[in-house]
């Protein structure tokens, strides 16, 4: 269901139809609105946007990252990942950097040794970049709220993102969880192959500066955890101290009785909406004082085991 944007100031604000105290709802949780959710509300992941990152710790303990790729605002660096996870780049690789309140970056640690590095089979070597895209056609639910990043910020198909109306552009937004590809000191000097999700403070200042290609939507506690790597950037000194990958794999290519079904709540709903605004004014018995604000990369997004 998609609201009007007049609709959408009535929903998060409640300005549309003043009501006495005797009127007054009583405050609902945003798990009692998700609770009471319409299954019209949620959407499947698409097996052929969606990675599945398995990870082997060194202790012999295996996990899935769960990852949502977005072809509308990178579709040359999905469409090189999808070739690069089809021909097992990473199957065999690790996780080489952790790095404190920042990123955890995951590739070919050899890959500037022209010697030792892994092929990259069929995948493009060069990529043009992708940090922005034309905000026309998007389907762009705003936040009523002042951001310090962007005139604008608010969701396109679960990810979260901002628009500028000046310009005319719209990007995602380097929150929790983001999925970027890595690159040198030109714009256009990644491909795909070395990616890295951001487990620290949002570090928006990244925002138009690297290509952002998808989303951890399940599995971000297999990340944050891992060892923090050696100042100042987290690169481990010895090849031990990585995470083994066991493979990078597309949902599309596992069997289905071998994949992880979820289903992400729509953020085109009115569902999404209320949750969001009783996040953002909070009036349950702890909080004393409900903040009337929220963040951009402090909205969760919720993700469900599919119900039967």
């Amino acid at each position: 269901m998609r609201l009007r944007p007049a609709l959408l100031t009535c929903v998060l604000a409640s300005i549309c139809l003043p009501l006495s105290a005797q009127e007054t709802p009583k405050y609902k949780s945003s798990q009692e609105i998700l609770d009471a959710s319409p299954a019209s509300d949620w959407r499947m992941l698409d097996p052929a946007n969606t990675l599945y990152l398995e990870l082997e710790d060194t202790d012999g303990s295996k996990g899935r990252v769960v990852i949502e790729l977005a072809p509308a605002f990178a579709p040359e660096h999905v469409a090189n990942i999808r070739t690069l996870a089809r021909e097992g780049f990473w199957n065999g690789l690790s996780i080489y950097r952790s790095q404190d309140n920042f990123v955890v970056q995951f590739g070919d640690p050899d890959a500037e040794d022209a010697s030792k590095a892994k092929s990259q089979g069929s995948a493009k070597k060069s990529l043009p970049a992708e940090f922005a895209r034309k905000a026309k056609g998007l389907d762009f639910t705003r936040l009523p709220d002042s951001d310090g990043w962007a005139p604008e910020v608010g969701f396109v198909d679960g990810f979260p993102a901002a628009r500028d109306p000046k310009t005319g552009e719209a990007w995602l937004a380097h929150c929790y969880g983001a999925l970027g590809a890595g690159r040198g000191a030109e714009p256009d000097s990644s491909n795909g192959s070395e990616l890295y999700v951001a487990t620290g403070q949002s570090p928006r200042q990244l925002d138009r500066n690297i290509t952002v290609v998808g989303r951890v939507v399940q599995g971000m506690e297999l990340l944050s955890i891992i060892d923090r790597g050696p100042p100042p950037m987290g690169f481990y000194e010895k090849p031990d101290q990585r995470t083994p990958i066991k493979a990078i794999r597309l949902a599309s290519e596992v069997p289905e009785s071998q994949r992880t079904p979820l289903q992400l709540l729509r953020t085109d709903t009115k569902t999404f909406l209320e949750a969001t605004e009783a996040r953002r004014n909070r009036r349950d018995g702890w909080y004393v004082r409900p903040a009337g604000h929220i963040d951009l990369c402090n909205v969760p997004l919720p993700v469900r085991t599919p119900k039967g």
